[in-house]
């Protein structure tokens, strides 16, 4: 039981950056690699910014527009320098690295000594982990209400349409550019603002932390997909959040089955292109299946 715990206290923290990478990923229809430098950089900010003795949630929000800043960079990048996405994305990420180093002043700054969001929530006296849960749990609903809220806007339904097909919505008047570079930067403020939030888990910050966050966030997108496919907006912003637990408790499972733990990034792949191919592989067995019919 402590391990599923420890699992769902994970998925909640991590939930929070597939919600970012489903506005680049499905919204815009992008891929954004700039996830895997503002991942860090809002652990970064965040970490340094309580240790210079600041709230946590002035912290949190320090991070979400560090992560903007860094998304806003890309969106730059695309829209108006014609950069391809991919290659925009991995520019800013590889600046980000020497920009998460110099803010934090070395590869890894630990929490010990200062005030996390666990503490605010202290005087509950909650058990291990359950902290962790509580926290994700409100930052993901407050962030899905939010999203939901906004992309019923004007301007977010514009962002869709641009997504959807970007010469289609310039035809019709909107600021596609401006609406690239938004999305950009919600995206990757959401990504740095999850990022704090598993550096507070863990208990540090480190300068690796975001090799592989893009693959675990598209996990927790793809999986939910697939669990309950074919639903509105909303109920997709929930399946992440499903879909996080999910990939998490597979997760567990591998570790229960004593697979190294250094094997888990290459679990995440396998699981990411295994959820891409059901598509695929259900149009197999159907092509079968008629096939078969056809030849009796």
């Amino acid at each position: 039981m402590d391990m599923i715990i420890s699992a769902i206290s994970q998925a909640m923290v991590w939930a929070v950056m597939g919600l970012g990478i489903f506005i680049s990923f499905r919204i815009l229809n992008r891929a954004d690699l700039t996830a895997e430098g503002s991942f860090t950089l809002g652990a970064a900010m965040g970490v340094q910014m309580l240790h210079f003795g600041l709230h946590p949630l002035i912290a949190l929000l320090l991070s979400f527009f560090a992560g903007m800043a860094g998304g806003a960079i890309t969106g730059l990048l695309v829209s108006k320098l014609k950069i391809n996405s991919l290659l925009a994305g991995i520019i800013t990420m590889t600046g980000l690295y020497s920009v998460n180093l110099k803010i934090m002043g070395s590869a890894n700054i630990s929490l010990t000594g200062t005030q996390s969001l666990k503490d605010l929530l202290a005087p509950l006296n909650l058990p291990r982990n359950l902290d962790t849960i509580v926290i994700g749990s409100i930052i993901c609903l407050i962030i899905i209400a939010s999203l939901h809220y906004f992309l019923q806007t004007e301007m977010g339904q514009a962002m869709i349409a641009t997504g959807d097909n970007y010469q289609m919505a310039k035809s019709m008047g909107i600021a596609t550019k401006d609406m690239v570079i938004l999305a950009y930067m919600l995206a990757n403020g959401l990504i740095a603002v999850s990022g704090y939030l598993v550096a507070t888990d863990n208990g540090f910050a480190d300068i690796s932390m975001g090799i592989g966050s893009t693959v675990i966030a598209l996990a927790a997108i793809i999986i939910g997909e697939v669990l309950i496919p074919n639903v509105k907006l909303y109920k997709r912003l929930i399946t992440i959040v499903l879909g996080s637990i999910v990939y998490r408790i597979l997760l567990m499972l591998v570790l229960l089955l004593n697979f190294d733990a250094n094997d888990f990034k290459l679990f995440s792949a396998l699981i990411v292109a295994l959820c891409l191919a059901i598509p695929s592989i259900q149009g197999l067995f159907q092509s079968v299946r008629a096939f078969r019919k056809g030849a009796k």
